[in-house]
């Protein structure tokens, strides 16, 4: 009797435990995103000869950072970039976390909010430290491998006691990768 009881618990055992976790808790990424802000050109004017835009390259925002993707809907990752706002002549180093939010999930493909806040580190003695905040949409696109590329628009503030309001905002658009 013991023989047939240790052999059904060892049947069952095994079979529960062979089976495959169909809902996966997460996984870990490694992303990164080039973006560009546009500042309004001051020389412009109106039906001009000179061949300006009314819009030039203000800013550009490098970013790295790594995280955890549960359940294909939301994730969390810590972030560090460089930030240059050339007609301002200044530059930063942001190190911030990010929550995502999956709008729409299909196949990969993702369409996102995300918020982050963070601390900002200043090279020179210009300006002080300061914060960092950050929203956006974006929409990653599935690779054929673990690469994904991802299109996005944010808003950043930088908290910078010396500029007006005491602040740096901006809006950019960038393009990014992550790798599951």
């Amino acid at each position: 009797m013991q023989k047939i009881l240790l052999s059904i618990f060892l049947l069952i055992s095994f079979t529960i435990f062979s089976q495959e976790n169909l809902k996966k808790l997460g996984r870990p990424f490694f992303t990164g995103s080039a973006n560009f802000t546009l500042g309004i050109n001051e020389n412009y004017t109106l039906f001009n000869d000179d061949d300006e835009t009314f819009l030039v390259p203000s800013a550009l925002f490098l970013r790295v950072g790594f995280g955890y993707e549960f359940f294909e809907r939301v994730s969390l990752s810590v972030n560090g970039g460089f930030d240059f706002h050339w007609n301002y002549a200044t530059s930063a180093f942001p190190t911030y976390g990010t929550l995502r939010f999956n709008i729409t999930e299909n196949e990969g493909d993702a369409f996102f909010v995300e918020t982050s806040y963070g601390k900002m580190w200043r090279p020179s003695n210009n300006y002080p430290n300061g914060n960092y905040y950050g929203v956006g949409l974006g929409w990653q696109i599935a690779g054929e491998t673990r690469w994904n590329t991802i299109l996005r628009i944010d808003f950043h503030r930088k908290g910078i006691i010396g500029f007006e309001n005491n602040r740096l905002d901006s809006v950019s658009f960038g393009l990014g990768f992550s790798f599951f």
